[in-house]
């Protein structure tokens, strides 16, 4: 892989933050090492402007180019995830009940990967916006970046981001134009019923009874309500009631998530789930309470910063290892909201065979690093070329 020599370079000292990352995950919104650990790498490296605190913990670091140009937003993932790690490596979690299992410590080093080239080499006009933000996995941290105006306060005029995948050869990036990743709501259904003696049914609402017509019912809104030209995904994912096997219970509790792409998709389940649970409720006579809670919306590239970007990923890692048009997934992912306040473009970079994202024996490969920071500096020097 044709890795830009000077990151080759400083690749063991990339492998040495990345670690240290990991040793030390982070949960939420509340990044305060690691945000401290990234400041205090990019004051080593000379970045012109560090603007710390934004969305709570995130921040935004400029590098000034060579001439004048416009501002491209790079932007990484800082948060870790509430699991027990299982690795057994050297640098393990020290944090018990947390882990980057996602991999977001070796984006947060291919960010700073990329800002230690360009800050030293400044082979670009305009500037660089170096994006580090906090709570992806949880809380919708690029919105609150948003909100806090981080596009037009640093003049950003198109911004990218990248993503791990383990299973995608190493070093090989996949992206497709439109969207890619999937819209994610969350839904919580509460049955009220009137429990009793399990000997004596007739004397009681059972809400079990009504919790199962539920789950059953929603599972037609795929199956007879939907297009089936349109990606959609309904999953309940828990059921709890009851407490002895001869009481029936007061109440019920359903809860589970829906991926979408197209916003009248969205609106027809959330519609349909509504009248199901009023529906259901009646006929069971029992109480049904609803609350359907929209999350991240689609993550959707703008084709020609999409058709930029594996351009550039090409030159980086050979046109054999580039694909762009690979199709779209039905995880979520935030950075959908900076890609709905200006055009740019998401992608992934392979990492090899191992355990999968989430997963309690997952780890971030450290080959795959300064391959990632060599694809962001060169979208930098390509999209703004000195004295363009």
């Amino acid at each position: 892989m044709p890795v830009l020599n000077r990151i080759a370079d400083f690749a063991d000292q990339m492998t040495a933050w990345r670690r240290h990352l990991h040793q030390h995950p982070e949960l939420g919104f509340d990044c305060h090492q690691t945000a401290a650990f990234v400041a205090d790498r990019l004051r080593d490296f000379g970045i012109d402007q560090i603007h710390e605190g934004i969305g709570r913990t995130g921040i935004v670091a400029i590098i000034d180019g060579q001439g004048d140009g416009p501002t491209i937003g790079l932007r990484a993932d800082m948060d870790a995830l509430p699991l027990d790690e299982v690795t057994g490596a050297e640098w393990a979690s020290t944090v018990p009940g947390r882990m980057h299992a996602c991999g977001h410590d070796g984006h947060t080093t291919m960010l700073l990967g990329a800002a230690k080239y360009l800050a030293e080499t400044r082979n670009f006009a305009g500037r660089v916006a170096l994006i580090f933000q906090p709570a992806e996995e949880n809380g919708g941290g690029a919105d609150v970046m948003v909100r806090e105006d981080i596009m037009g306060r640093f003049d950003i005029a198109r911004v990218f981001a990248m993503h791990n995948n383990p299973g995608q050869p190493v070093g090989s990036l996949w992206t497709t134009p439109g969207p890619i990743m999937a819209a994610v709501d969350t839904f919580e259904i509460h049955v009220q019923g009137r429990g009793g003696h399990g000997a004596m049914p007739h004397l009681t609402t059972d809400p079990i009874v009504a919790a199962v017509g539920i789950v059953g019912a929603i599972q037609t809104i795929s199956s007879r309500n939907h297009d089936t030209a349109e990606d959609l995904a309904i999953s309940v994912t828990q059921i709890h009631s009851g407490s002895a096997d001869n009481i029936v219970p007061d109440t019920a509790y359903i809860c589970g998530t829906v991926r979408t792409f197209a916003p009248h998709v969205r609106q027809m389940v959330r519609d349909r789930m509504t009248r199901i649970c009023e529906g259901q409720g009646a006929s069971y006579e029992v109480k049904v309470a609803l609350d359907y809670q929209e999350g991240y919306p689609a993550t959707v590239n703008d084709p020609d910063q999409t058709a930029f970007a594996a351009a550039t990923a090409r030159e980086v890692v050979g046109a054999a290892n580039v694909a762009d048009d690979k199709g779209r997934e039905m995880g979520a992912e935030d950075f959908s909201y900076m890609l709905n306040e200006r055009p740019g473009c998401y992608l992934f970079l392979g990492q090899g065979e191992g355990p999968g994202l989430h997963n309690p024996g997952y780890d971030f490969n450290d080959e795959i690093a300064p391959i990632g920071a060599s694809f962001l500096a060169r979208l930098v020097e390509r999209a703004q070329p000195r004295g363009a």
